[in-house]
Protein backbone atom coordinates (compact mmCIF):
# COMPACT_ATOMS: atom_id res chain seq x y z
CA UNK A 1 0.00 0.00 0.00
CA UNK A 2 1.45 3.34 -1.11
CA UNK A 3 0.24 6.62 0.33
CA UNK A 4 -0.73 9.36 -2.10
CA UNK A 5 -3.27 12.12 -2.55
CA UNK A 6 -5.24 9.92 -4.95
CA UNK A 7 -5.36 7.14 -2.35
CA UNK A 8 -6.72 9.53 0.31
CA UNK A 9 -9.46 10.77 -2.05
CA UNK A 10 -10.38 7.23 -3.07
CA UNK A 11 -10.69 6.08 0.54
CA UNK A 12 -12.79 9.14 1.40
CA UNK A 13 -15.23 8.19 -1.36
CA UNK A 14 -15.36 4.49 -0.45
CA UNK A 15 -15.81 4.67 3.32
CA UNK A 16 -12.14 4.19 4.24
CA UNK A 17 -12.47 0.43 3.84
CA UNK A 18 -9.24 0.00 1.87
CA UNK A 19 -6.73 0.90 4.57
CA UNK A 20 -4.81 -2.09 5.87
CA UNK A 21 -2.30 -2.58 8.72
CA UNK A 22 0.97 -0.70 8.24
CA UNK A 23 3.02 -3.82 8.95
CA UNK A 24 2.50 -7.56 9.39
CA UNK A 25 2.43 -9.45 12.68
CA UNK A 26 4.55 -12.48 11.68
CA UNK A 27 5.44 -15.62 13.59
CA UNK A 28 9.20 -15.82 14.22
CA UNK A 29 11.17 -18.02 11.83
CA UNK A 30 13.62 -20.57 13.27
CA UNK A 31 16.59 -18.47 12.09
CA UNK A 32 17.53 -15.20 10.37
CA UNK A 33 20.63 -13.77 8.76
CA UNK A 34 20.44 -10.77 11.09
CA UNK A 35 18.48 -10.31 14.33
CA UNK A 36 18.16 -6.80 15.73
CA UNK A 37 17.33 -6.57 19.42
CA UNK A 38 15.21 -3.48 20.06
CA UNK A 39 12.21 -2.23 18.10
CA UNK A 40 12.71 1.48 18.61
CA UNK A 41 13.75 4.11 16.12
CA UNK A 42 17.35 2.91 15.83
CA UNK A 43 16.51 -0.78 15.54
CA UNK A 44 13.84 -0.23 12.91
CA UNK A 45 15.97 2.26 10.96
CA UNK A 46 18.79 -0.30 10.95
CA UNK A 47 16.47 -2.98 9.58
CA UNK A 48 15.11 -0.59 6.95
CA UNK A 49 18.54 0.39 5.64
CA UNK A 50 19.79 -3.22 5.77
CA UNK A 51 16.95 -4.19 3.47
CA UNK A 52 16.92 -1.14 1.23
CA UNK A 53 20.60 -0.28 0.83
CA UNK A 54 22.32 -3.60 1.46
CA UNK A 55 19.65 -6.01 0.18
CA UNK A 56 19.68 -8.03 3.42
CA UNK A 57 16.03 -8.96 3.89
CA UNK A 58 16.12 -12.11 6.01
CA UNK A 59 16.10 -9.83 9.05
CA UNK A 60 14.06 -9.79 12.26
CA UNK A 61 13.50 -6.95 14.72
CA UNK A 62 12.66 -8.21 18.22
CA UNK A 63 10.81 -5.88 20.60
CA UNK A 64 9.86 -6.86 24.14
CA UNK A 65 6.77 -4.62 24.10
CA UNK A 66 5.28 -2.80 21.15
CA UNK A 67 7.46 -0.91 18.70
CA UNK A 68 8.31 2.61 19.79
CA UNK A 69 7.28 1.94 23.40
CA UNK A 70 10.68 2.90 24.80
CA UNK A 71 12.68 6.07 24.26
CA UNK A 72 11.33 6.56 20.74
CA UNK A 73 7.97 7.52 22.23
CA UNK A 74 9.38 9.43 25.20
CA UNK A 75 11.63 12.15 23.78
CA UNK A 76 11.23 15.82 22.95
CA UNK A 77 11.30 15.33 19.15
CA UNK A 78 14.18 17.75 18.37
CA UNK A 79 16.35 17.18 15.29
CA UNK A 80 19.55 19.18 14.78
CA UNK A 81 23.20 19.00 13.75
CA UNK A 82 24.75 21.86 15.73
CA UNK A 83 27.73 20.10 17.30
CA UNK A 84 31.35 21.20 17.62
CA UNK A 85 33.73 18.24 17.66
CA UNK A 86 34.85 16.47 14.46
CA UNK A 87 33.68 13.07 15.73
CA UNK A 88 30.12 14.30 16.25
CA UNK A 89 29.36 17.12 13.81
CA UNK A 90 29.76 15.23 10.48
CA UNK A 91 27.71 12.33 11.87
CA UNK A 92 24.79 14.49 12.97
CA UNK A 93 24.95 16.43 9.70
CA UNK A 94 24.57 13.12 7.85
CA UNK A 95 21.55 12.46 10.05
CA UNK A 96 20.15 15.91 9.25
CA UNK A 97 20.45 15.24 5.52
CA UNK A 98 18.62 11.94 5.94
CA UNK A 99 15.89 13.69 7.97
CA UNK A 100 15.35 16.14 5.12
CA UNK A 101 14.42 13.33 2.72
CA UNK A 102 12.94 10.87 5.22
CA UNK A 103 9.26 11.27 4.35
CA UNK A 104 9.89 10.85 0.62
CA UNK A 105 12.18 7.89 1.28
CA UNK A 106 9.74 5.98 3.53
CA UNK A 107 6.53 7.30 1.89
CA UNK A 108 5.19 8.15 5.34
CA UNK A 109 4.25 11.40 7.06
CA UNK A 110 6.75 11.67 9.92
CA UNK A 111 5.93 15.38 10.28
CA UNK A 112 9.51 16.59 9.86
CA UNK A 113 9.32 20.34 10.45
CA UNK A 114 12.48 22.39 9.86
CA UNK A 115 11.56 25.48 11.82
CA UNK A 116 15.05 26.07 13.18
CA UNK A 117 16.74 25.99 16.57
CA UNK A 118 18.13 28.91 18.54
CA UNK A 119 20.73 28.31 21.27
CA UNK A 120 20.74 31.42 23.45
CA UNK A 121 23.88 32.86 25.02
CA UNK A 122 24.08 35.15 28.04
CA UNK A 123 27.73 36.21 28.32
CA UNK A 124 30.69 37.20 26.17
CA UNK A 125 32.34 33.85 26.88
CA UNK A 126 29.28 31.95 25.65
CA UNK A 127 29.20 34.10 22.51
CA UNK A 128 32.78 33.12 21.73
CA UNK A 129 32.03 29.44 22.33
CA UNK A 130 28.95 29.56 20.08
CA UNK A 131 30.85 31.41 17.38
CA UNK A 132 33.41 28.60 17.42
CA UNK A 133 30.66 25.99 17.25
CA UNK A 134 29.00 27.87 14.39
CA UNK A 135 32.28 27.83 12.46
CA UNK A 136 32.51 24.05 12.91
CA UNK A 137 28.95 23.74 11.66
CA UNK A 138 29.73 25.85 8.60
CA UNK A 139 32.76 23.69 7.81
CA UNK A 140 30.60 20.55 7.81
CA UNK A 141 27.96 22.20 5.60
CA UNK A 142 25.31 22.39 8.32
CA UNK A 143 24.97 26.18 8.17
CA UNK A 144 24.72 28.56 11.12
CA UNK A 145 23.76 32.16 11.96
CA UNK A 146 24.93 34.19 14.92
CA UNK A 147 22.03 36.38 16.03
CA UNK A 148 22.25 39.64 17.96
CA UNK A 149 19.73 40.77 20.59
CA UNK A 150 17.94 42.99 18.07
CA UNK A 151 17.22 40.14 15.66
CA UNK A 152 16.17 37.93 18.54
CA UNK A 153 13.70 40.48 19.88
CA UNK A 154 11.97 40.50 16.50
CA UNK A 155 11.86 36.71 16.25
CA UNK A 156 11.01 35.76 19.86
CA UNK A 157 9.81 38.90 21.69
CA UNK A 158 8.29 36.91 24.56
CA UNK A 159 11.66 35.93 26.06
CA UNK A 160 12.94 37.60 29.23
CA UNK A 161 15.74 39.58 27.57
CA UNK A 162 16.47 41.87 30.52
CA UNK A 163 16.76 39.19 33.20
CA UNK A 164 19.14 40.68 35.79
CA UNK A 165 21.02 37.39 36.26
CA UNK A 166 20.88 36.00 32.72
CA UNK A 167 20.46 38.80 30.16
CA UNK A 168 20.01 37.42 26.64
CA UNK A 169 22.87 38.72 24.47
CA UNK A 170 22.15 36.71 21.32
CA UNK A 171 21.90 33.22 19.96
CA UNK A 172 23.28 30.67 17.52
CA UNK A 173 20.67 29.56 14.99
CA UNK A 174 20.56 26.52 12.75
CA UNK A 175 17.72 27.13 10.33
CA UNK A 176 17.61 23.54 9.03
CA UNK A 177 16.97 22.06 12.48
CA UNK A 178 13.49 21.50 13.86
CA UNK A 179 11.25 18.71 15.11
CA UNK A 180 9.71 15.44 13.91
CA UNK A 181 6.85 13.35 15.26
CA UNK A 182 8.65 10.62 17.18
CA UNK A 183 6.09 7.84 16.83
CA UNK A 184 5.57 8.79 13.18
CA UNK A 185 9.28 8.19 12.59
CA UNK A 186 9.03 4.73 14.16
CA UNK A 187 5.91 3.83 12.17
CA UNK A 188 7.47 5.05 8.92
CA UNK A 189 10.59 2.93 9.36
CA UNK A 190 8.52 -0.08 10.51
CA UNK A 191 6.24 0.14 7.49
CA UNK A 192 9.16 0.61 5.12
CA UNK A 193 11.12 -2.31 6.58
CA UNK A 194 8.06 -4.57 6.54
CA UNK A 195 7.40 -3.82 2.87
CA UNK A 196 10.97 -4.93 2.13
CA UNK A 197 10.45 -8.28 3.87
CA UNK A 198 11.74 -7.61 7.39
CA UNK A 199 9.89 -9.44 10.20
CA UNK A 200 8.89 -7.10 13.04
CA UNK A 201 8.15 -9.29 16.05
CA UNK A 202 6.53 -7.55 19.00
CA UNK A 203 6.05 -8.91 22.53
CA UNK A 204 9.21 -10.95 22.10
CA UNK A 205 11.69 -10.24 24.87
CA UNK A 206 15.28 -11.42 24.52
CA UNK A 207 16.22 -13.38 27.64
CA UNK A 208 19.69 -14.59 26.67
CA UNK A 209 22.27 -15.22 23.97
CA UNK A 210 23.48 -18.60 22.73
CA UNK A 211 27.25 -18.30 22.29
CA UNK A 212 29.69 -21.15 21.61
CA UNK A 213 33.47 -20.86 21.22
CA UNK A 214 33.23 -17.07 21.00
CA UNK A 215 30.65 -17.11 18.19
CA UNK A 216 27.07 -15.86 18.35
CA UNK A 217 24.58 -18.56 17.36
CA UNK A 218 21.26 -16.92 18.22
CA UNK A 219 19.02 -15.45 20.90
CA UNK A 220 16.81 -16.96 23.56
CA UNK A 221 13.47 -15.15 23.70
CA UNK A 222 10.13 -15.30 25.47
CA UNK A 223 8.83 -16.89 22.24
CA UNK A 224 11.57 -19.49 21.95
CA UNK A 225 15.06 -19.75 20.49
CA UNK A 226 15.83 -17.86 17.26
CA UNK A 227 19.02 -18.58 15.36
CA UNK A 228 21.00 -15.68 13.93
CA UNK A 229 24.05 -15.18 11.75
CA UNK A 230 24.55 -11.77 13.33
CA UNK A 231 22.92 -10.02 16.29
CA UNK A 232 22.74 -6.24 16.61
CA UNK A 233 21.83 -4.82 20.02
CA UNK A 234 20.09 -1.43 19.93
CA UNK A 235 18.14 -1.03 23.17
CA UNK A 236 19.08 2.42 24.56
CA UNK A 237 19.02 2.56 28.36
CA UNK A 238 18.61 -1.21 28.66
CA UNK A 239 21.98 -1.80 26.96
CA UNK A 240 23.74 -2.84 30.16
CA UNK A 241 21.12 -5.45 31.03
CA UNK A 242 21.00 -6.97 27.53
CA UNK A 243 24.77 -7.08 27.05
CA UNK A 244 25.09 -8.76 30.45
CA UNK A 245 23.57 -11.84 28.79
CA UNK A 246 26.86 -12.02 26.89
CA UNK A 247 28.87 -11.39 30.10
CA UNK A 248 29.97 -7.98 28.84
CA UNK A 249 30.11 -4.76 30.84
CA UNK A 250 29.76 -1.41 29.10
CA UNK A 251 31.29 2.02 29.87
CA UNK A 252 27.85 3.52 30.45
CA UNK A 253 25.32 4.35 33.15
CA UNK A 254 21.54 4.30 32.78
CA UNK A 255 19.64 7.43 33.82
CA UNK A 256 16.13 8.80 33.47
CA UNK A 257 15.54 11.76 31.16
CA UNK A 258 12.19 13.42 31.74
CA UNK A 259 10.08 15.26 29.17
CA UNK A 260 7.01 17.43 29.62
CA UNK A 261 4.02 18.60 27.58
CA UNK A 262 1.71 21.50 28.34
CA UNK A 263 -1.92 21.87 27.38
CA UNK A 264 -2.60 22.74 23.74
CA UNK A 265 -1.99 26.40 22.88
CA UNK A 266 -2.25 28.58 19.80
CA UNK A 267 1.06 28.86 17.85
CA UNK A 268 3.56 30.74 20.00
CA UNK A 269 7.02 29.09 19.69
CA UNK A 270 8.43 29.55 16.17
CA UNK A 271 10.94 26.70 16.42
CA UNK A 272 13.17 25.20 19.09
CA UNK A 273 14.70 27.43 21.78
CA UNK A 274 17.35 26.44 24.33
CA UNK A 275 18.25 28.36 27.49
CA UNK A 276 21.99 28.99 27.79
CA UNK A 277 22.03 29.78 31.52
CA UNK A 278 20.39 26.52 32.57
CA UNK A 279 19.35 23.28 30.95
CA UNK A 280 15.97 23.97 29.36
CA UNK A 281 14.75 23.46 25.81
CA UNK A 282 11.29 23.99 24.36
CA UNK A 283 9.37 23.60 21.12
CA UNK A 284 5.70 23.40 20.17
CA UNK A 285 4.07 20.28 18.78
CA UNK A 286 1.59 20.06 15.92
CA UNK A 287 -1.16 19.63 18.54
CA UNK A 288 -0.22 22.92 20.20
CA UNK A 289 1.40 21.57 23.35
CA UNK A 290 4.70 23.03 24.50
CA UNK A 291 7.20 20.16 24.60
CA UNK A 292 10.13 20.82 26.91
CA UNK A 293 12.80 19.19 29.04
CA UNK A 294 16.08 19.67 30.83
CA UNK A 295 18.59 17.67 32.85
CA UNK A 296 18.59 13.96 33.51
CA UNK A 297 17.84 12.62 36.98
CA UNK A 298 21.36 12.28 38.34
CA UNK A 299 20.98 8.86 39.97
CA UNK A 300 21.23 5.49 38.22
CA UNK A 301 17.84 3.97 37.46
CA UNK A 302 15.95 1.66 35.11
CA UNK A 303 12.60 3.23 36.03
CA UNK A 304 10.84 5.08 33.20
CA UNK A 305 9.77 7.86 35.53
CA UNK A 306 11.64 10.66 37.24
CA UNK A 307 11.58 12.58 40.50
CA UNK A 308 10.08 15.94 41.44
CA UNK A 309 13.31 17.91 42.07
CA UNK A 310 14.19 17.67 38.36
CA UNK A 311 10.61 18.66 37.44
CA UNK A 312 11.01 21.76 39.61
CA UNK A 313 14.42 22.57 38.14
CA UNK A 314 13.16 22.31 34.55
CA UNK A 315 10.12 24.48 35.26
CA UNK A 316 12.28 27.08 37.00
CA UNK A 317 14.45 27.26 33.88
CA UNK A 318 11.34 27.74 31.75
CA UNK A 319 10.09 30.55 33.99
CA UNK A 320 13.48 32.30 33.92
CA UNK A 321 13.61 32.15 30.11
CA UNK A 322 9.99 32.92 29.23
CA UNK A 323 7.80 33.92 32.21
CA UNK A 324 4.62 33.57 30.14
CA UNK A 325 5.01 29.78 30.33
CA UNK A 326 3.74 30.04 33.90
CA UNK A 327 0.22 30.62 32.56
CA UNK A 328 0.17 27.25 30.76
CA UNK A 329 -0.87 24.10 32.57
CA UNK A 330 1.39 21.07 32.60
CA UNK A 331 -0.55 18.26 30.94
CA UNK A 332 1.74 15.26 31.32
CA UNK A 333 5.31 14.12 31.91
CA UNK A 334 7.22 10.93 31.22
CA UNK A 335 10.72 9.52 31.47
CA UNK A 336 12.94 7.57 29.11
CA UNK A 337 16.01 5.48 29.88
CA UNK A 338 19.16 7.00 28.44
CA UNK A 339 22.53 5.28 28.46
CA UNK A 340 25.09 7.92 29.40
CA UNK A 341 28.63 7.17 28.28
CA UNK A 342 31.92 8.27 29.83
CA UNK A 343 32.49 10.99 27.25
CA UNK A 344 28.91 11.83 26.33
CA UNK A 345 29.16 10.33 22.83
CA UNK A 346 27.75 7.12 21.31
CA UNK A 347 29.20 3.69 20.55
CA UNK A 348 28.63 1.85 17.24
CA UNK A 349 30.98 -1.08 17.03
CA UNK A 350 31.59 -4.83 16.87
CA UNK A 351 32.25 -6.68 20.09
CA UNK A 352 34.91 -9.31 20.73
CA UNK A 353 32.22 -11.98 20.24
CA UNK A 354 31.99 -12.99 16.58
CA UNK A 355 28.55 -11.97 15.30
CA UNK A 356 27.58 -9.61 18.16
CA UNK A 357 27.33 -5.88 17.39
CA UNK A 358 26.38 -2.91 19.55
CA UNK A 359 24.70 0.45 18.97
CA UNK A 360 24.09 2.56 22.05
CA UNK A 361 25.35 5.09 24.60
CA UNK A 362 23.43 7.88 22.90
CA UNK A 363 23.11 10.12 25.94
CA UNK A 364 20.81 13.01 24.92
CA UNK A 365 21.35 12.52 21.19
CA UNK A 366 19.41 9.37 20.33
CA UNK A 367 16.34 10.69 18.55
CA UNK A 368 18.08 13.25 16.35
CA UNK A 369 20.58 10.55 15.34
CA UNK A 370 17.93 8.00 14.32
CA UNK A 371 18.46 7.97 10.53
CA UNK A 372 22.27 8.11 10.66
CA UNK A 373 22.47 5.60 13.52
CA UNK A 374 20.34 3.19 11.51
CA UNK A 375 22.35 3.70 8.33
CA UNK A 376 25.78 3.39 9.96
CA UNK A 377 24.76 0.39 12.11
CA UNK A 378 23.32 -1.29 9.01
CA UNK A 379 26.61 -0.62 7.21
CA UNK A 380 28.55 -2.21 10.06
CA UNK A 381 26.28 -5.27 10.15
CA UNK A 382 26.37 -5.71 6.39
CA UNK A 383 30.08 -5.10 5.74
CA UNK A 384 31.83 -5.68 9.10
CA UNK A 385 33.52 -2.31 8.65
CA UNK A 386 32.51 0.99 10.29
CA UNK A 387 30.81 3.64 8.19
CA UNK A 388 33.08 6.58 7.30
CA UNK A 389 31.17 8.98 9.55
CA UNK A 390 31.06 6.58 12.52
CA UNK A 391 34.71 5.55 12.76
CA UNK A 392 35.16 7.65 15.91
CA UNK A 393 32.44 5.78 17.82
CA UNK A 394 34.42 2.62 18.60
CA UNK A 395 34.69 0.91 22.00
CA UNK A 396 38.47 1.23 22.10
CA UNK A 397 38.49 5.02 21.96
CA UNK A 398 38.46 5.09 25.76
CA UNK A 399 41.62 2.94 25.90
CA UNK A 400 43.31 4.91 23.12
CA UNK A 401 42.45 8.31 24.60
CA UNK A 402 40.37 9.45 21.61
CA UNK A 403 37.36 10.51 23.64
CA UNK A 404 34.68 12.78 22.11
CA UNK A 405 33.78 14.95 25.08
CA UNK A 406 31.46 17.56 23.55
CA UNK A 407 30.71 19.15 26.92
CA UNK A 408 34.23 18.93 28.34
CA UNK A 409 33.28 17.60 31.77
CA UNK A 410 35.40 14.43 31.91
CA UNK A 411 34.56 10.80 32.60
CA UNK A 412 31.45 11.30 34.70
CA UNK A 413 28.39 10.07 32.77
CA UNK A 414 25.71 11.98 34.66
CA UNK A 415 27.38 15.33 33.85
CA UNK A 416 27.11 14.92 30.07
Amino acid sequence: MTFSGFKVVKEALTGYRGWGPLWRNPTPKPAYDVVIVGGGGHGLATAYYLAKRYNLRNVAVLEKGWIGSGNAGRNTTIIRSNYLLPGNQPFYELSMQLWENLEQDTNFNSMVSQRGIINLFHSDGQRDAYRRRGNAMMISGAGARLLGPGELREMVPFLNFDNARFPIKGGLMQERAGTARHDGVVWGYARGADKLGVDIIQNCEVTGFRIEDGKMLGVETSRGYIGAGKVGVSVAGSSGRVMAYADRRLPIESHVLQAFVSEGLKPVIPGVITFGAGHFYVSQSDKGGLVFGGDIDGYNSYAQRGNLPVVEDVLEGGMALMPMIGRARLLRAWGGLVDMSMDGSPIIDRTDIDGLYFNGAWNYGGFKATPAAGLTFAHLLATDTPHDTATAFRFDRFNRGYVIDEKGVGAQPNLH
